[in-house]
């Protein structure tokens, strides 16, 4: 990724650019919120939101030119954020921010209409140079994750490229990724803010679109595409 200055982005902004922080983990949002604020006549952040419908109404409400999105959110997760504000406000760039650095993960959230895409190895200036680059129109990747794009847009067999997780709704892959990490039935749906019913409900519909019997076939199916 470029290491442009951040004071060089942007040559004909009158301002700093308005950001909404958005991620599950307040710790990490106030980690952020420090490193923007040591360059403050660059970025501004005007709100945070730590779930899916948080993240839709400070951001359809505050316009920023950029969102800080990560990607695993409770409540939809963040290609759901990105979809349902466009509706609203097709303006607004998305710059996914994310642990995460899954092929399948990138392209998913890229297809939904993010600009770019960084992992939360960035450093702080290069983080404030990117967010300038998206509020410009640019799309701005981590060097590794932009392989991931070029292949994928050029038509060639990407490895996020998997028809069975296709098949399976946001919702579905968000309790995929849980059972698949370890969670109990009840811990998913206090993390999703859903019913264990409505859990034991996607499980199954998960297992009967993967063609999978247990949870266990599941969780292994879920590592062999690095989605855990």
């Amino acid at each position: 990724m470029s290491e442009t200055p951040p004071e060089e982005q942007g040559s004909g902004r009158s301002g700093p650019v308005s950001v909404v922080l958005v991620d599950d983990h307040a710790m990490f949002r106030t980690g952020v919120r420090a490193e923007l604020a040591q360059s403050a006549d660059a970025v501004t952040v005007v709100g945070e939101a730590e779930d899916t419908a948080g993240a839709v109404t400070v951001v359809t409400e505050q316009r920023p030119e950029v969102v800080l999105l990560d990607v695993h959110l409770p409540g939809g997760g963040g290609a759901e954020v990105i979809r349902q504000v466009h509706a609203a406000a097709p303006d607004v760039r998305f710059l996914a921010l994310s642990v995460s650095d899954a092929a399948e993960d990138v392209i998913g959230t890229i297809r939904a209409g993010a600009r770019g895409y960084v992992t939360k190895s960035i450093t702080g200036d290069d983080l404030v140079a990117a967010i300038g680059r998206v509020a410009d129109g640019d799309a701005v990747f981590s060097p590794r994750l932009a392989g991931f794009v070029l292949d994928a847009f050029a038509g060639s067999e990407a490895p996020s490229v998997d028809d069975d997780l296709d098949r399976l709704t946001q919702r579905e892959r968000e309790v995929l990724r849980l059972i698949a990490r370890g969670y109990a039935y009840k811990e998913i749906a206090k993390e999703l803010f859903i019913s264990v019913k409505t859990v034991e409900t996607h499980v199954s519909a998960v297992l009967r679109k993967l063609q999978l019997s247990n949870r266990y076939e599941l969780t292994r199916w879920a590592a062999d595409r690095r989605l855990v």
